[in-house]
């Protein structure tokens, strides 16, 4: 069983803070799809610095993408081995880079044994959030996949029932309930997913 350590990067310092105390086999670090200087200095301090004891990655995301972002840290933390502790920091890095990795540990909340944010103000200090998930039936998670499958296109909701295997009922109570919980729209009459429903049906 390793530990894995997932975390944004901008600074090193809470990266190296992070995994001086964690100790972890693994450091995983989301970057920019196209990093600056800094960033890449910083990454290159950490490798360094780390990279004889710890096996270091780095991963390329998306900046201002919330979704994308959390696409990609789903798609991270599925990858690692089941045993392993998996670890996240929010700490350095762009707010929406971090929101996006927060919501994939949301997203895989059974997967995450941790989440860490260090404030500015305590270097030393370790703020653990809570680990949240989001708490969805098998029928409305099938429910925000096909409204996934079916973005940009006109269906009809009976024909939606029956491509999911739900009766028109169900079908309508799910669509009240996701939309109450964010998870998706109704303005312009055919559900349509959210950002917030993207994210909950990783």
């Amino acid at each position: 069983m390793a530990k894995v350590l997932i975390a944004t990067l901008y600074s090193p310092d809470p990266v190296l803070l992070a995994a001086n105390r964690l100790g972890p086999d693994r450091l995983i670090l989301l970057l920019d799809k196209k990093p600056n200087k800094e960033q890449e200095k910083n990454f290159k301090l950490i490798k360094e610095s780390l990279g004889r004891v710890v096996e270091v990655k780095s991963i390329k995301t998306e900046v201002y993408d919330v979704v994308k972002v959390a696409e990609k840290a789903v798609e991270i933390i599925d990858k690692q081995p089941k045993d392993d502790e998996i670890f996240i920091n929010i700490t350095s890095g762009r707010k929406t880079k971090a929101l996006g990795l927060l919501f994939a540990a949301y997203a895989r909340s059974n997967r995450v044994k941790k989440i860490a944010y260090n404030p500015e103000e305590d270097k030393n200090a370790v703020v653990w959030l809570p680990k949240l998930s989001f708490k969805l039936t098998d029928s409305q998670k099938r429910v925000l996949e096909a409204l996934n499958d079916k973005q940009g296109t006109n269906f009809s909701l009976v024909d939606l029932a029956k491509e999911i295997g739900i009766s028109r009922a169900m079908l309508y109570r799910n669509i009240d309930e996701l939309r109450d919980m964010g998870y998706i729209s109704t303005d312009n009459g055919s559900p349509k997913l959210t950002d917030a429903g993207k994210i909950a049906r990783l």
